[in-house]
């Protein structure tokens, strides 16, 4: 069985026992326990539910494994050539680890 879910406006497919990274949660502690309610497609061996936006009664709990996680650094270098224009600027995104312990259709 494995469900579509929205998480802070991304889509992922989950199942049970699965871990996976997620843009950052705020406020999420280690070892907390939070549902997601928007679930958007629910199969269940083979019987395929769609929600029109979302389906009813249907939920993931997960269980955050780690809450703040960095990404890799990505550099990002603008530059012009015979112009005398460099711009150099990073990012490190920000992710949290959760398992997925349930998924309630």
């Amino acid at each position: 069985m494995y469900a579509i879910v929205e998480i802070n406006g991304q889509q992922f497919k989950v199942e049970e026992g699965m871990k996976l990274f997620v843009n950052r949660l705020k406020d999420a502690e280690a070892g907390a326990t939070v549902e997601f309610d928007k679930v958007l497609l629910v199969d269940k061996e083979g019987a395929v539910t769609v929600g029109a936006p979302t389906v009813e009664g249907a939920k993931v709990v997960v269980e955050v494994v780690n809450p703040l996680v960095k990404g890799d650094k990505v550099i990002v270098f603008k530059m012009k050539r015979r112009k005398d224009y460099r711009k150099k600027n990073g990012h490190r995104a920000q992710f949290t680890q959760i398992e997925v312990k349930q998924v309630i259709a």
